[in-house]
């Protein structure tokens, strides 16, 4: 795969994963131009061990902590990525859409840390499980069923809300 062709493929991934940790559209894309740019200065420790997305999000994991470290941030996610909205859409449509979105990343945001780090590298890096369980150091088939165990709790606590 080209160059242009991976930036084009995993860039959007790795920007919703910032999207999602920070709530913030312009520190997400920082951090995000700051992962190619890393990137590109440090092909030449790529080892080949992992794919190139997996290293990728392992210097993104590694961008947002020190994030974290570097400017204090509150742990407060009130919005998801907003989904292209289809121009006939009504306001009160829009406004519902909005809602739920919030409600699913405050459940998510409920999770323990590990479970939070897996569900927003599944649903929003898209990463598959292995690739999950190379970059947290555990079994492929741990991260499923951490993955599931959250699913499902978020399940319930959606539910919970609804009625």
């Amino acid at each position: 795969m080209e160059l242009e062709e991976l930036y084009k493929e995993v860039h959007p991934r790795i920007y919703a994963f910032f999207y999602v940790k920070t709530s913030n559209k312009q520190i997400a894309e920082d951090l995000t131009q700051e992962v190619f740019y890393q990137a590109i200065k440090k092909i030449s420790t790529f080892s080949f061990e992992s794919s190139v997305e997996t290293w990728l999000f392992a210097i993104a994991k590694n961008r947002l902590r020190n994030f974290y470290r570097s400017k204090k941030y509150q742990d407060h996610l009130l919005q998801k990525l907003p989904k292209e909205e289809v121009a006939f859409t009504s306001p009160e449509e829009q406004l519902l859409e909005k809602e739920q979105q919030k409600t699913l990343i405050e459940a998510i945001h409920q999770l323990e840390e590990l479970p939070k780090e897996i569900v927003t590298l599944r649903i929003y890096g898209e990463l598959s499980f292995k690739e999950i369980a190379a970059l947290v150091k555990k079994s492929e088939n741990y991260m499923r069923i951490i993955f599931h165990r959250a699913k499902l709790k978020i399940q319930n606590e959606l539910d919970d809300q609804n009625g």
